[in-house]
């Protein structure tokens, strides 16, 4: 609420007192100070800039912010003034020359939407898979980038609804991408894919664009890595993630988790870790996605789909899968 001069206010509201009752106003009214821009300023949900020449340097940014654009403005990191605005809903860097993410943006509590079309980022760190972002992020944009690859932990960001991966350097999407169980559309378009993970079946998409990639033919033999009997790591590891039993870095040492986490879903619902029979089908898109962009030139809609199984039993039941 902006200050206000108590006593020219009570003799405001006396002349308007006076004047209701057909009384003559005789004491004349003060001349009100107009309120200056920067107050205003103070009170912003949305700022957008578009040029580096108007880009803020000497003052922060309105703490009010909900929405921040700052396109076009030669950006070579994340303002740290940015990290600040815990109202932040939507925050726009698209087309700047960014190379590294600072964790802190998972701080922003509220944040919806991010967007980071190009850029020169290379990747999309765990740390940010792991913050607040898991329950807050709905869009995320990172096309026009250099990212090689998403780490798995990137499939805890579960409320998203729309990404979008064109023009990277993509090699292989997360394995574990069945988990974005709210995932609507998504765009990973001109990448470097070979094939799609097992967990991909497991989408539910209204559209899908992975043109352009460089999809490989199904294998006709499939790789084999069975060791009998098992061994004490991968035994347990089975049960644990079977039985669903809690486990993290307090209670087990820190790399048993990372195997955990990076543990392969056999087609019968079980687990493997590195014991298991790795082959290749091959999927229509329209199995998973309202919408399908056609994969190739050739018009066509299907694409290579790595499976594991997790025992010679599994990989027999299923061969007629396999090509």
């Amino acid at each position: 609420m902006f200050d206000a001069n108590s006593s020219s206010l009570k003799g405001f509201l006396s002349a308007v007192r006076l004047a209701h009752r057909g009384c003559d106003v005789e004491a004349p009214l003060l001349t009100l100070t107009p309120v200056k821009t920067s107050e205003f300023e103070k009170f912003k949900t949305k700022m957008v800039i578009t040029s580096k020449k108007d880009y803020p340097l000497s003052k922060n940014f309105p703490y009010s912010l909900e929405h921040l654009q700052t396109s076009y403005c030669g950006l070579v990191r994340v303002d740290m003034r940015m990290l600040s605005l815990k109202n932040l809903r939507k925050l726009d860097l698209s087309h700047n020359h960014i190379k590294k993410l600072p964790a802190t943006i998972g701080d922003l509590i509220h944040l919806q939407e991010l967007n980071l079309n190009d850029n020169h980022l290379e990747s999309f760190s765990v740390a940010l898979c792991q913050s607040t972002l898991q329950k807050s992020l709905r869009s995320l944009d990172l096309s026009k980038n250099k990212i090689k690859a998403l780490p798995v932990q990137f499939c805890q960001l579960q409320e998203l609804t729309d990404l979008k991966l064109d023009d990277n350097e993509l090699i292989r999407l997360p394995f574990k991408m069945g988990q974005l169980t709210n995932l609507r559309f998504l765009s990973a378009a001109r990448n470097k894919l070979p094939f799609l993970p097992s967990e991909f079946k497991n989408l539910s998409l209204e559209y899908v664009d992975l043109f352009g990639n460089i999809f490989e033919q199904p294998k006709v033999l499939p790789v084999i890595k069975l060791q009998m009997p098992l061994t004490l790591l991968e035994s347990s590891a089975r049960t644990v993630l079977y039985n669903r039993i809690p486990y993290g870095s307090r209670i087990i040492p820190f790399h048993l988790c990372q195997d955990l986490d990076t543990a392969k879903t056999c087609v019968c619902g079980r687990f493997c870790l590195s014991c298991f029979i790795q082959g290749t089908t091959t999927m229509n898109l329209h199995s998973v996605a309202h919408t399908v962009v056609l994969v190739d030139d050739m018009g066509g809609t299907e694409a290579p789909v790595v499976s594991y199984f997790c025992s010679l039993a599994c990989y027999v039941n299923s061969c007629d899968m396999l090509k």
